[in-house]
Parts: structure tokens; C-alpha cells; sequence
């Protein structure tokens, strides 16, 4: 059924037609609405015999699920930000234990200094905790891919994240095919789990492990991941053959034909840079798109295939390693390895900066002529970092960086 519908509402129901067992969740910004959707329909009674469990915080609801998805049931959670961060221990543990939850991250920065808006940081936080990682584009995407994301965490029995941008997919307002029940049913069985918790043939979950066996249990959680390159693009064709549009695609290409330059993105980016990609192949530029749909497992082989007529990749990052640069175009980089094909990492959209069109393109027409210095950082303010670093040269006791920009700019009632 099509509605206009915001994201967040609209994952809560397609959350709702997986049929969860237990929901366990603490409000964070911006996936909050997510959940208060799903603790309104547990309340009503309109999830059948589901648990939505209040609990203290982020910590707790991870451990929650994590002790639901153990003894049998179909969990589910959600966070984001530094949510996420204090959960995770307990996230890693999920993935240790080879538990089938699936978990919604609205992707928001992590502070210091304290910022709400979008960026890939947290989810990126979590890259080798063993989760699969699922990136949306649109919250159309975002919804059947916590449907695809079910059925893959329990055909595997590993946990699945649901990665959609904060604000800018969850408080968006879009028209939404949302499945109906009997579309859901037909494509993701009752939950039968490959491992539970049991009196009758009692187990020892999450124990510990020492030097002798450590490599191997971490090595079976890399074969899972193996496992998911193979599994997902069949999840990804039976679902368009069910529901009539594709969705997941781990590597999905846009207008590749003759392109030398390909930029490269996660996320609801892409929107935008396949407009400017239009643009500019309307003026002549021989310029194309890949779109990354999952970051773990992260496929090298099918984005290797992508880009292997390339001169040239950039890589549009909501991401920052300082000292490094990009993470996301780093594992670009090995799977161009062996290659002489150069990697553009632009860091762009940290913290919600804004992400127009004319700066994508200013950025695509310098990499097109290899003038683009690597790391770029799209919209830098470079007179205030000069500024703060020269005062820090002056001043070294100069105060919290973060105060100083904003005195720089204005945004503050008083000056040093």
C-alpha cells in the first residue's frame, strides 16, 4: 500500500510485519520515532503475543535482546550515536554469540563536541564487531531492507544492522510501499533458530575462550560474512520477485557505460550524486556512479567488477579517521588492489554538513582532472581551521577547539 509516510513510521511497520517477539529499545535521536511507533502497536495489541521491554539505557536494551534472541525469540532493537557506543560491548557480544537480532541505526554523529545530525560515524564505530551492515538510500529502501534483513540474520544466525540516515531518510516524509502481511509471511518464515537456549540440553553461551581457540571462533564469524556475499543476492532476487521492485543490492551501478570517473557512496548521498551524475553526463562528461549497499560483509569482488573499466574513483565519505582519512575508501582501495586505478577519498557531510549539488560537481570536475588533493574535505571552512591553528600556535592553552570555532564564528556572545 503506498502512503506518504515518515521514514521512522515507516520502518516501525515494516519492523511490525517481521512479526518480533521482543522489542527492547532507549530513546536516542533520531531513531527514536521508531520505537515509540513500535511500543504504541505492542501496547494496542496489534503485535500478537510481542514483548516491548522499558529499559535503562542502551546497554541494557542491547542485552536484552540479546538474552530474547538466546532463549528462541525474534528480537529487535534500536539506536544510534552515542547509543550505540555504550552498548557496545554488549554489541559485540550479540555477534560473538552468533544471535540472529536485527537492529535499526539511525546514523548520527558522535561527539565531542555534541552534535544530533548525520554522519556514518557510529555505525562505522562498529565495523569489525561482526555485524552485517546495511546501508539504505531512500526510506523506501530502508523499509525492505529490515525485511531482507530478518530473513538474512536468521538463514545465517548472525546480527544484522539497518543503517539509514538520521533526519534526512528517519524524519523524512516520502511516498512508501509499505508490504502487506501476507507479502511478509510469504517471504520470511516463522523464526526457527539455529541455536537456543534450552534445560533439556543445557549450553554454555558467550564463555570463555582462551589463546588456543580465539583465532578459530573469530575466523568462523569471518566465514559468516562469506556466507552473506553468497546469500544476499539471492535474498535480494527473491524479494523483487515477491514484491515487485529490488532492493539491497550489495554493489548497485549507475550509468557506467563509457564512465572514467566513478564516484563511489553509501547512503541517502547517492540521491544527489546521481543527479549531478545526470548533469554533467548531459553536458558530456564521461562520469558514472556505485552505489555500496552493504559495508559488512563489504564486497570487494562485485565492486572490484564495478569499477574495473574506471581511470579514476572517488569516494564520497560521511566519515573521518583522523590521521587516516577515510575508512569507507580504504576498503575501496583493497578492492581495487593490484590495480593502478587511483582512490579520491572526500570526506564530506560530517556532523549534517549540507551536501548541494554545486559542490559534488566543482569536487567531480577537480578529480576529473586529477587536480584533487586526497583526503578533500567538501566544504571545509579552511579559515577557521587556519585561524584556530594559528591562535593555537600563539596561545597553546588556547581552550576547547570546539568554543573557539564557534567564537570565530559569531556563534557566541563573547570574545576571547
Amino acid at each position: 500500500m503506498l502512503k506518504q509516510i515518515e521514514g521512522s513510521n515507516a520502518v516501525a511497520q515494516a519492523v511490525a510485519l517481521c512479526r518480533p517477539e521482543v522489542i527492547s529499545a532507549y530513546p536516542i535521536t533520531p531513531q527514536t520515532h521508531i520505537v515509540e511507533d513500535l511500543s504504541a502497536l505492542v501496547r494496542q495489541g496489534k503485535l500478537g503475543n510481542c514483548q516491548f521491554l522499558n529499559v535503562e539505557s542502551e546497554f541494557a536494551a542491547m542485552s536484552s535482546v540479546i538474552g530474547a534472541s538466546a532463549a528462541g525469540a525474534r528480537a529487535y532493537t534500536a539506536t544510534a550515536s552515542q547509543g550505540i557506543l555504550f552498548m557496545a560491548e554488549a554489541v559485540y557480544n550479540a555477534a560473538g554469540m552468533n544471535l540472529p537480532i536485527v537492529m535499526t541505526v539511525g546514523n548520527r554523529a558522535i561527539g565531542a563536541p555534541i552534535n544530533i545530525w548525520n554522519d556514518h560515524s557510529d555505525s562505522m564505530a562498529m565495523a569489525n564487531s561482526g555485524w552485517l551492515q546495511l546501508h539504505a538510500e531512500t526510506n523506501q529502501e530502508a523499509v525492505d531492507l529490515h525485511i531482507i534483513a530478518f530473513k538474512l540474520a536468521e538463514t545465517i544466525s548472525m546480527p544484522v544492522m539497518v543503517c539509514m540516515d538520521g533526519f534526512i531518510l528517519t524524519h523524512a516524509y516520502e511516498r512508501v510501499d509499505i508490504p502487506t502481511q501476507q507479502q511478509v509471511d510469504s517471504f520470511l518464515p516463522p523464526f526457527a533458530p539455529m541455536q537456543m537456549l534450552d534445560p533439556d540440553d543445557p549450553v554454555t553461551m558467550g564463555a570463555m575462550v582462551g589463546p588456543e581457540a580465539f583465532m578459530e571462533v573469530r575466523y568462523l564469524m569471518h566465514q559468516k560474512h562469506l556466507q552473506a556475499l553468497d546469500l544476499l543476492p539471492r535474498l535480494v532476487d527473491e524479494f523483487e520477485t515477491l514484491f515487485g521492485r529490488r532492493s539491497g543490492e550489495m554493489v548497485a551501478p549507475y550509468r557506467l557505460e563509457g564512465a572514467k570517473t566513478v564516484v563511489v557512496a553509501m547512503g541517502s548521498v547517492n540521491g544527489t550524486i546521481k543527479d549531478v551524475v545526470d548533469d554533467m553526463r548531459g553536458e558530456g562528461a564521461a562520469i558514472g556512479a556505485v552505489k555500496v549497499g552493504a559495508f559488512r560483509p563489504f564486497p570487494l569482488s562485485g565492486l572490484r567488477y564495478a569499477l574495473s573499466a574506471a581511470k579514476r574513483v572517488v569516494v564520497i565519505e560521511k566519515d573521518l579517521a583522523p590521521g587516516l582519512g577515510g575508512v569507507f575508501a580504504s576498503n575501496v582501495r583493497m578492492a581495487l588492489r593490484g590495480l593502478p586505478t587511483p582512490v579520491y577519498t572526500v570526506i564530506a557531510g560530517l556532523g549534517g554538513r549540507t551536501i548541494t549539488k554545486a559542490a559534488l560537481k566543482e569536487t567531480f570536475a577537480r578529480a576529473m582532472a586529477d587536480e584533487i588533493e586526497d583526503p578533500a574535505f567538501l566544504g571545509l571552512k579552511r579559515e577557521i581551521v587556519e585561524a584556530e591553528l594559528a591562535r593555537m600556535h600563539e596561545k597553546p592553552r588556547s581552550g576547547p577547539m570546539a568554543e573557539n570555532i564557534l567564537r570565530q564564528m559569531g556563534l557566541v556572545g563573547y570574545r576571547l
